[in-house]
Formats: C-alpha cells, structure tokens, sequence
C-alpha cells in the first residue's frame, strides 16, 4: 500500500507515521540532520511560517512536525490523541525509528525544537532521553505548565493534582549524571512563563549542566513576534549541536 502523502503550502507536505499525521519540511536532497519540532497550544501548522522555513532552508535542516493536540507532549494518555499511545511514546517509540529509516540516519542526528508547549516539551523529552535527543532549543517555553491546572483544559483529567502535574514538569526531570549535551532555551521578560525558565536556569547552574539560554531579548512576549526574531538562533543550536554529536561518533 502507497504511503499517504499530501502537498501543502510552503514546500511542506503531510505524511502519516503509524497512522499519525506529520508534517515534513525536506529541503535538501542528501538528508544529514533532521529536527522535530513540537507545536504549540494552538497547535499551528508550519506551512504558513515563513520565517522558520527560510532558516530550514539556510542551515539544511529536515523539520519533522508532529500533530499531538493539547497534549502537552506528555506521557500521559489523551483520548483525542489516541487512547493506548502517548505523545511522549509515538515520538520515541515510533517517530524517531521512521525518521531514522526514512533516511538512513546515524543515532543522535536528531534534535528537537519547540514553542510555547512544544517548548516545555521538547525539553521534558530531552531530559528524560537523552540519549535520543542530545540536542534541544525551546523557544518561550511554558514549563510551569501545572499552574494552569483546574483551568478546564485536559491536563485536569490527565493529572490527580496540581502536585502531581508540577512533579512531571520538564525542571523535575533533569537528571545531574546524564542529560542533553546541548541546550537552549530562550524567553522574552515579558514572557508571563519567563520565571520557569529561569527557575530552569538556577537548577542547571546550581547542578553544574552546560546550556545556553537567553532571557533577557525582548521581542513582543509571548508571541508569534518573539519566535521569528528568535527562531534563526534556535535553529543555528540546533544544526552545530547534531552535527557536533555525529562527528564524536567517527
């Protein structure tokens, strides 16, 4: 049977991974490296971003974009994104082998990206797969995620307490003896999520974890603005940190 493929605008098309809707961005014909991003909230599509493709197409970067829902990229199960997979499962456990056979790629030339959730979740998954994703950018990131607990959104049915939501929050999981090798993150200060990330600062600092993060560049908050302005430097991380991590291993 063909495998399901669908143009849209802006040189990216639709392809399904175990019955999954992605999109995919391939703007070069001999794939190296490739970054998924994980989508916001509002869960966007990338085909309209003009900004994020013309720095896909200058640095050569695949971009993989999962659609998961509001599920804040978790590994929780969310009836809407499927009842026995989660997020966190389908990217790990399914996305990463597609990506790596569709073209035939090494281990570690994979990095992640993401906004907004996708930036609190790109950086929960790489905290807890290292090994996978030593790579990772996060753009206005929200990982204090559990004070909108009782918000009516679905983290209320996927979590027992606000407790036991913060407890699974991207700065509860790092782990001092093994974590991403390459970090970023970035905020705007008047980013109502700024003070996550830097409370994510003070403990990658007080346990001695290299990173880079940016919390000081104003461009417009929380928004779309502050994602196109940032989204060149992002990317850039993300192309030196994979191609880094392929040359240590030859």
């Amino acid at each position: 049977m063909p495998e399901h493929k669908n143009a849209l605008s802006g040189g990216w098309e639709e392809r399904r991974v175990s019955g999954k809707r992605v999109e995919v961005f391939c703007p070069v014909e001999t794939v190296r490296y490739v970054c998924i991003y994980l989508h916001s909230y509002s869960c966007e599509s990338l085909a309209t971003r003009t900004a994020l493709r013309d720095e896909l197409l200058r640095y050569g970067l695949v971009c993989i974009r999962p659609d998961s829902g509001q599920s804040w990229w978790t590994n929780r199960r969310l009836p809407g994104f499927d009842p026995v997979i989660t997020p966190e499962q389908f990217i790990v456990e399914h996305l990463v082998p597609w990506i790596r056979g569709e073209w035939d790629l090494s281990a570690r030339s994979i990095g992640l990206f993401g906004f907004d959730m996708g930036g609190q979740g790109a950086l929960r998954l790489a905290f807890r797969h290292p090994a996978i994703f030593p790579v990772v950018a996060a753009l206005a990131p929200s990982i204090d995620y559990h004070e909108l607990y009782w918000s009516g959104l679905a983290i209320d049915d996927m979590y027992r307490s606000k407790e036991e939501c913060r407890q699974d929050t991207a700065t509860m999981h790092i782990n001092p003896y093994d974590y991403p090798q390459h970090i970023f993150f970035a905020t705007d200060p008047d980013d109502p999520w700024w003070r996550g990330s830097d409370r994510l600062r003070e403990k990658l600092t007080a346990l001695g974890i290299p990173h880079t993060c940016d919390l000081a560049t104003r461009a417009g908050g929380h928004t779309w603005d502050y994602f196109d302005r940032m989204v060149s430097r992002a990317l850039r991380y993300v192309k030196d940190g994979v191609e880094r991590e392929s040359r240590r291993l030859l």
